[in-house]
């Protein structure tokens, strides 16, 4: 095999979008037999793959999957763990099911509102930090629960939960000044 040979073999490794992270999506799709019944995992694989669901990858994956663009759409809006803006580097989701209204996750909301100057669905300027919620995260024994960072923490107050957001905010700004200080 030539030089030019094994070069273009390794361009056609590529996914034809030129985004090697559709190969992931791609190698679901194709473990699952593109049956329409994968959609729930392909959609999984894509969040995990690129972070969240373009409107461009909902499409690719209807396409791919055969399945209405609507269909897509709408498993993709009833599941809290998708997200169709980029996220911020740290995420904290808080349950506002009903066992975590009545102890108190509504209050967890505000506090982060207001210490960090966005709502629910939104991420802060930097970039660093995006609160979201969720109707229910099925950890009700635990209320208020919230997830930081993919992580379940239970009985959380308002005062602890911004005081592990700061922690951690705090913590990536100074890893961000040690880089640009070596850098």
């Amino acid at each position: 095999m030539s030089e030019q040979q094994a070069n273009n073999l390794d361009k056609s490794d590529g996914h034809p979008s030129g985004d090697e992270r559709y190969l992931a999506i791609d190698r679901t799709m194709k473990r699952f037999k593109y049956e329409q019944d994968a959609l729930l995992e392909v959609l999984n694989t894509a969040q995990e793959s690129m972070g969240y669901l373009s409107e461009d990858l909902l499409i690719y994956i209807s396409q791919q999957l055969q399945v209405p663009r609507s269909q897509v759409y709408g498993v993709a809006t009833f599941y809290h763990m998708f997200t169709f803006e980029p996220l911020g580097e740290h995420n904290c989701i808080i349950c506002t099911g009903t066992a975590c209204h009545v102890k108190g996750s509504n209050r967890i909301v505000q506090a982060l509102t207001e210490e960090f100057e966005i709502g629910a669905g939104e991420t802060t300027s930097d970039g660093l930090f995006s609160l979201t919620t969720a109707r229910c995260l099925g950890s009700c024994g635990l209320a208020p629960v919230i997830v930081m960072d993919g992580d379940v923490h239970g009985k959380e107050t308002p005062e602890s939960v911004k005081q592990q957001v700061l922690n951690i905010i705090v913590l990536t700004k100074e890893k961000l000044s040690q880089k640009a200080e070596a850098g």
